[in-house]
């Protein structure tokens, strides 16, 4: 999994509760490719045993700054890492961190290691609220570190809710990634994407949609925040969860989408239209909910505006547009109509009758076509990986024409 593979990832955990979401990390971090190296201080091991960390990464788990043969770890896995993070972070931690301690193999190496780190606090919320928590928090920020605030939500049993409860792994693993990948060619480039289904209202309670899930389109929004651009995710009703450090623009109809397209696109410097809108809506809403007694129901249609063949009087100079074409027949001739039509950088062609391509599943066969006449094929890919071959073109279009 980009950007993981091969890549050295120092896991600091220390002791606070939510040392056990730590070990789903150090799991995520293992399965998408990265070797995980885990220091614990003394207090995490009161919480989650080291045995555990070990059995999860396939690696030894570091707890001593002293031992016989050990005297220069904290050198050399700190001079090992490509990125260092540390969750949970206790108040404790964070303000022995922000003050070059080093009394603790996990802040010796906090010292000892250039790769970016990555601090992610989790604590009770009154202490999280503390003027002292807030501005060792911010001297992090001051002096390079990147820190992810808590979250909103249920803490210690008997404490309630409220900000101070560690963020979920998969959203760490995230932030992670886009530390890995954080001067690549995206880096400070604004990316637009559209994803999922719209719906046009039949009456109050009923709705013509169809079958988009918006899995492709937020995996494009995932990968390009990873790659660091600043990411707009204009999107209809999505069955999968929205990707982390995303702007999202929620719609639910083709005309909202449209509008909301229309107003973002002229900062943008891509555009990548993954969603699927409806090309018809009823002619005639019911303003009330329609009863099964009316018999044999006619909905007449009508045609939504093309959202995409419509962007283009307010299309950045330099910027990349890209559109999929899911099609059913004549798939190559269709796309290339569209890519025409549309005035497209590059088309997504993809077989809306192939199994495992299609809509609600995680992988995909797309095949590239650009103006030039060049067809490029693809294997059969999860989404993410599918993402990012669409945003190497996307990145690769943007240099060789020297936007900025």
């Amino acid at each position: 999994m980009r950007p993981f593979q091969g890549r050295r990832v120092l896991l600091g955990i220390t002791g606070g509760i939510a040392s056990y979401k730590a070990a789903w990390l150090a799991r995520l971090l293992q399965q998408a490719g990265a070797e995980v190296d885990v220091v614990m201080t003394r207090a995490a091991t009161e919480f989650v045993g080291a045995v555990t960390l070990e059995a999860l990464t396939g690696r030894p788990v570091h707890t001593a700054l002293i031992a016989a043969g050990h005297a220069l770890d904290h050198i050399k896995i700190a001079r090992a890492a490509d990125v260092v993070v540390v969750a949970p972070c206790t108040a404790d931690f964070l303000a022995r961190a922000v003050h070059g301690h080093a009394d603790d193999l996990l802040s010796a190496c906090l010292l000892a290691t250039s790769a970016p780190v990555l601090l992610v606090p989790a604590m009770n919320d009154r202490m999280w609220a503390h003027p002292q928590v807030q501005r060792n928090s911010a001297h992090a920020r001051e002096i390079g570190y990147h820190v992810l605030d808590p979250d909103d939500g249920a803490l210690a049993v008997g404490e309630g809710t409220g900000p101070g409860r560690m963020p979920e792994p998969e959203t760490i693993l995230a932030h992670v990634g886009r530390l890995l990948e954080s001067d690549g060619a995206l880096a400070g480039r604004r990316v637009l994407v559209t994803a999922g289904p719209t719906r046009e209202a039949i009456d109050p309670v009923r709705y013509v949609t169809n079958h988009s899930s918006g899995r492709m389109g937020v995996a494009l929004a995932a990968a390009a925040w990873r790659r660091s651009a600043n990411v707009t995710l204009v999107a209809g009703p999505l069955q999968v969860p929205v990707p982390a450090g995303v702007r999202v623009v929620p719609v639910e109809s083709t005309q909202q989408m449209h509008d909301a397209v229309a107003a973002e696109l002229p900062e943008a410097d891509a555009l990548v239209m993954a969603a699927a809108p409806s090309d018809f809506r009823p002619a005639n809403v019911a303003s009330q909910k329609i009863k099964r007694g009316a018999g044999a129901l006619s909905i007449e249609l009508t045609p939504n505006d093309d959202i995409l063949a419509g962007t283009r009087e307010r299309r950045r100079d330099g910027a990349v547009i890209v559109g999929f074409a899911l099609e059913t027949t004549d798939l190559e001739a269709n796309a290339r109509r569209k890519l025409a039509s549309k005035g497209l950088d590059l088309i997504v062609l993809n077989d809306a009758t192939e199994p495992g391509a299609g809509f609600g599943v995680d992988t995909n066969r797309v095949t590239f076509l650009t103006p030039d006449g060049a067809v490029a094929p693809q294997a059969l890919l999860p989404k993410g990986e599918v993402a990012d071959a669409i945003l190497d073109r996307v990145a690769a279009l943007l240099a060789a024409r020297g936007v900025r």
